[in-house]
């Protein structure tokens, strides 16, 4: 990957603090999920953790910002039961979806907009896989990453 322009980073580093928050987010969605689901969540969890820790590799060698994790995040609605972290894990996949987004829309380099464009499709899968989980309906968003 060519390194990412100035112009860039700060999408970039928002998308990896939407990572961040996706990890953090993944641990509770680990702690209260149905444990026939357990692999899914490992599997999301560590696709997330993976992203975040290539990116802040790229952002670092591009000697751009890399922002650190905070020391925790305030979840958009209690999590109590299977039903509300699998409602987390959706709403967690649909911000990613946002962060991901903007990378493509900012994005100067090829690179870039295909890192983005990437991150915001397994987002979307991510997304459709736990909207099948929950019932909805659609169980995938049209227009993946459009706040």
């Amino acid at each position: 990957m060519t390194m990412p322009t100035a112009a860039e980073g700060p999408s970039l580093a928002d998308a990896l603090a939407t990572e961040h928050a996706a990890v953090f987010a993944y641990g509770v969605v680990a702690a209260f999920s149905d444990p026939t689901r357990a692999t899914q969540v490992a599997a999301d969890a560590a696709a997330h953790r993976a992203r975040r820790d290539s990116l802040t590799d790229t952002l670092t060698a591009a000697g751009l910002t890399a922002p650190a994790a905070a020391a925790g995040y305030t979840l958009p609605f209690p999590v109590v039961d299977p039903i509300t972290a699998a409602q987390l894990a959706a709403q967690t996949e649909a911000d990613i979806a946002v962060a991901w987004r903007a990378v493509v829309e900012h994005g100067e380099t090829e690179d870039t907009r295909s890192l983005g464009v990437a991150a915001l499709t397994d987002a979307a899968i991510r997304e459709a896989n736990w909207r099948v989980a929950l019932g909805t309906d659609p169980v995938t968003d049209p227009f993946p990453g459009q706040p």
